[in-house]
Order: C-alpha cells, then sequence, then structure tokens
C-alpha cells in the first residue's frame, strides 16, 4: 500500500512540476503617438513642467467648492454602487483561485436496513434464520485536486483579476465624472448668479432712467415715444430674470443629486451670491505619456485587453489533458463496535485523466471566438488612447480660446460703461433722445452678461481639461482600499 501511495504521489508530482501555462502571456500595447502636447505653451497659464493636481479644484481657491468634493467622495451613491461592483469582481477571483487549491470534503452516515426476500435476495435463496436487517455506519473523508497542467485555472484567475481592475477603473471613471459634473455646475451656479446679480442692476438702472424720463415728460422736456422705450426696457431687463433664477435652481438640483441629497437641500448654502472663482495661473498638463496612468478609461481599456488575452490561454487550455488527484480515507462498520477498529477502515487514491478527442469543433470555435474577442479589445484599447489624446488636445485649445475672448470682453465692457455714461450726460443736457440711452445700456448689459458668461465657460473648459488630463479620482477614493485582493 506504501508503495503504490508513492508512486501515485511521485508520478503526479513530477507532471504537476512540468506542466506550463499555454496561452499568450499579457503586455499593456504601446501606441505611438504624441510626445509632446504642442511646441509652445498654448495658453498663457498653461505649463507643460507639472504633474496634473490630484485635487485641482483646489487652485479655484474656493472654500465652499471644495467642501462640495468632500462630500461626494463620501456621499455619491453612484461611487458606491461602483464599490460593490468591484467587491463582486474580487469575489470572483477569490472563487477562481479555489478551483486550483486542493478541496477536502467530509462525510459520515447511517442507514437501518430491511431486506425484502421477494426482491433480488429472492434469486439468491438466502439460508433460514438469515438477518434481512442490519445497521451500515460509514464516515468518509475525501479530496481532490486539479493539478492545471496547462493552465487552465491560472488563466482564469488571470482574468479574474483583470476584470477587477475593470472595475477599479470603471469606479474611477465614475469619481472622475461625477467630481468634474459638481464642479461644472458649482462653476455655472455661480455664473448665472452672477448673471442675475448684473440684470438686477441693469433693472434698477432701467427703472431710475424710468423715473427721469416720467420727470422730462411732465415738464414737456421728453416725449411719449420715449417713455414708452423707458418702459419697454424696464420689462424687457425684468423678462430676463425669471429664467436665471429657474437656471440657478437645476444647478442646486443637480448637485444635490451627486451628493444624493432630495432636491432643494442645497439652496440654505448656495443660494448666497458669491464671486466667481478665478482661474489659477498655472495648469501643469503633465505629458502624453502618462496620461494613461490617470485616464480611467484607458485603464478600463488596458484591463478588458488584459482579460480577453487570458481568456485566450483558457481556451487554449481546454485543447490539454487534465489530470485530478482524488482521494478517500473512511472507515464502513456494520456495528456500531468496531466502526473504530482497524479492520473497518478503507481509501481509494489516484489521479483521473481527462483526454478532449472530439468535441465536434467546439474547443477550436471556443478558441476563435476568445481570440477575435482579444483583437477587438486591442482595437478598442488603441482608439482609447487616441480619443484621449484628442479630448486633451481639444480642451487644451478651447481653453487658450476662451481666455483670448475674455480680454477682449474686459475691454467691450469698459468702453461701453464710459459710452452709456456719457450718452446719459447728453440726454440730461437735452442734446440726443432717450433711445440713445437705451441703446448704450442695452449694450452695457450685453457686454457684461457675455464677461459672466465667458468667465464661466473659461471656468467650465478648465474642468473639462482636467476631465480630459484624468484628474481627481485619486482624491475620491484612497488607493489602498483599491488594490486589495
Amino acid at each position: 500500500m506504501k508503495e503504490g501511495l508513492r508512486r501515485v504521489l511521485g508520478v503526479s508530482s513530477a507532471i504537476f512540476f512540468a506542466g506550463c501555462t499555454v496561452g499568450p502571456n499579457y503586455k499593456t500595447p504601446h501606441v505611438t503617438g504624441l510626445e509632446h502636447w504642442g511646441n509652445e505653451p498654448i495658453a498663457p497659464s498653461v505649463t507643460y513642467a507639472g504633474e496634473v493636481d490630484v485635487a485641482w479644484w483646489r487652485s479655484f481657491k474656493d472654500e465652499e467648492l471644495n467642501h462640495l468634493v468632500e462630500r461626494l467622495g463620501q456621499q455619491n451613491l453612484i461611487l458606491q454602487e461602483a464599490a460593490t461592483r468591484i467587491s463582486a469582481a474580487r469575489s470572483q477571483v477569490r472563487i477562481a483561485a479555489a478551483q486550483g487549491l486542493p478541496s477536502v470534503n467530509w462525510a459520515g452516515a447511517y442507514t437501518w436496513t430491511q431486506q425484502s426476500t421477494r426482491g433480488f435476495l429472492s434469486l439468491a435463496e438466502p439460508r433460514a434464520g438469515a438477518n434481512l436487517q442490519y445497521n451500515y455506519y460509514t464516515n468518509i473523508a475525501s479530496a481532490g485536486w486539479d493539478l492545471d497542467l496547462f493552465g487552465m485555472v491560472r488563466r482564469a484567475v488571470e482574468a479574474g483579476r483583470a476584470e477587477a481592475d475593470a472595475a477599479v477603473a470603471a469606479r474611477r471613471a465614475v469619481a472622475l465624472a461625477s467630481v468634474s459634473d459638481l464642479v461644472s455646475a458649482y462653476m455655472r451656479l455661480r455664473g448665472t448668479q452672477e448673471q442675475r446679480m448684473l440684470t438686477e442692476h441693469n433693472l434698477a438702472l432701467a427703472r431710475h432712467d424710468l423715473a427721469l424720463v416720467q420727470d422730462r415728460v411732465r415738464d414737456g422736456a421728453a416725449t411719449e415715444l420715449e417713455l414708452a422705450e423707458a418702459k419697454a426696457r424696464v420689462a424687457s431687463t425684468q423678462s430676463a430674470l425669471a429664467p436665471l433664477r429657474a437656471e440657478e435652481s437645476a444647478l442646486m438640483n443637480a448637485m444635490a443629486s451627486l451628493l444624493a441629497l432630495p432636491p432643494r437641500a442645497l439652496e440654505g448654502e448656495l443660494s448666497p451670491v458669491r464671486p466667481q472663482p478665478s482661474v489659477p495661473g498655472v495648469v501643469p498638463v503633465g505629458l502624453p505619456s502618462t496620461l494613461a496612468q490617470r485616464r480611467p478609461d484607458i485603464m478600463l481599456a488596458d484591463a478588458r485587453l488584459h482579460a480577453a488575452t487570458a481568456r485566450v490561454g483558457m481556451a487554449k487550455a481546454s485543447f490539454y489533458p487534465d489530470i485530478v488527484l482524488a482521494g478517500n480515507l473512511g472507515t464502513q462498520s456494520l456495528s456500531a463496535g468496531d466502526f473504530f477498529l482497524p479492520v473497518a477502515k478503507y481509501f481509494t487514491l489516484g489521479p483521473t485523466l481527462n483526454v478532449p478527442i472530439f468535441e465536434g469543433g467546439r474547443l477550436r470555435g471556443e478558441l476563435h471566438l476568445c481570440e477575435a474577442a482579444q483583437q477587438e479589445a486591442a482595437l478598442a484599447y488603441r482608439q482609447t488612447v487616441l480619443d484621449a489624446w484628442r479630448d486633451v488636445d481639444d480642451a487644451l485649445t478651447g481653453y487658450a480660446q476662451i481666455q483670448d475672448q475674455k480680454a477682449r470682453l474686459d475691454e467691450a465692457v469698459q468702453q461701453n460703461r464710459l459710452a452709456l455714461a456719457a450718452a446719459r450726460q447728453r440726454y440730461v443736457a437735452g442734446a440726443v433722445p432717450f433711445l440713445e440711452v437705451d441703446e448704450a445700456q442695452a449694450r452695457v448689459l450685453a457686454s457684461e452678461t457675455s464677461l459672466a458668461a465667458v468667465q464661466t465657460k473659461m471656468n467650465t473648459q478648465l474642468v473639462d481639461l482636467y476631465r480630459a488630463l484624468g484628474g481627481g479620482w485619486q482624491f475620491t477614493e484612497p488607493l489602498a482600499s483599491l488594490h486589495k485582493d
């Protein structure tokens, strides 16, 4: 018995250590392309020297905004949902890894049997007085181990870990989108509030001018036409307030949703008007070669390609033999008193060899299917990298153009205000009709509103740039919690 056991273990060990892992080993593909974002800085406030700031929203120096982002990482339901998918993916890894480990089970049973004299025993003609009732006791421990000679289980574990990495990347993508959406909504809210304040200021000026025209009409110095024009300007300016208030409410509700709060929950803290944040003077953008380390969509595409490559190995391993080493050890007895005697013991031990001989083309079809999925994932990875480069380039260009536009609007607002002051003086002196004041005031309102909108656009354009650069997800979830196996 001992010699047979040594023979089985020796042969099994030799086969196990001679085994290999078939299929391609994964390496992240290199996509050739950009080395720099441009030969010269695209915008005055952009530099290529530094690493991308992972907490870039702090550069706006707005404590209210910082507090909102901190709450986002704790309260956002979509982030929590994505975190559960990470946990599920890691559980799948543990399930796959268990297939490559020995399994041990125990079972015990007792049966009481009454044999029938009209059944099979009737063919044997049992002797007279034979006992047809008996007890049967069994106690068995069984063990099995798939030696995984050609790496089917190892490739399954590799694919599972890649899927877990994909779940982590997907969660990072949600975090990046959520942070960007929250900051963008906050910028738009402050911009809308500024536009409302400008409109209310211009409404007060319009009412002041209306009172002036009414006095001049009573004195006979102005016409009814001028009075109608002044009233129309008041009504027109006032009509612009309602859409702005509605936009404020919608933006606050959007931020409340991101923080898992009911509608209007943020009105108390966000309704007080605050100035629009200013963009930082320096915006580090890094290099194209480092983009894959930050962009979650590139990480996700990389993980999916890794999983697809591992499944090719699984498909190839299915062509090769599989050996399972199994054994049983236990006792059997018809009497409880004999149950633990040495003579009641029994055991079995030996390998089982499974060899695929004919599968009707199923295995080859599965291999071709996995190879096609791998090729698709490889193309998707390349396209994702190219799209990421395009996103950054577009965001850089847009940010540069909006800065130039703002500089020109600053000058336009100053000149329009000077023109309005001059028009008022000339109207009071009776040199021009009220229409000239009305038109000058309209130009001031339009240019001030455009300037506020451009400031908002510049802020949101910077948010889009940081989104394209892949900064922000690092802050919402500690990295240590993302790499647990």
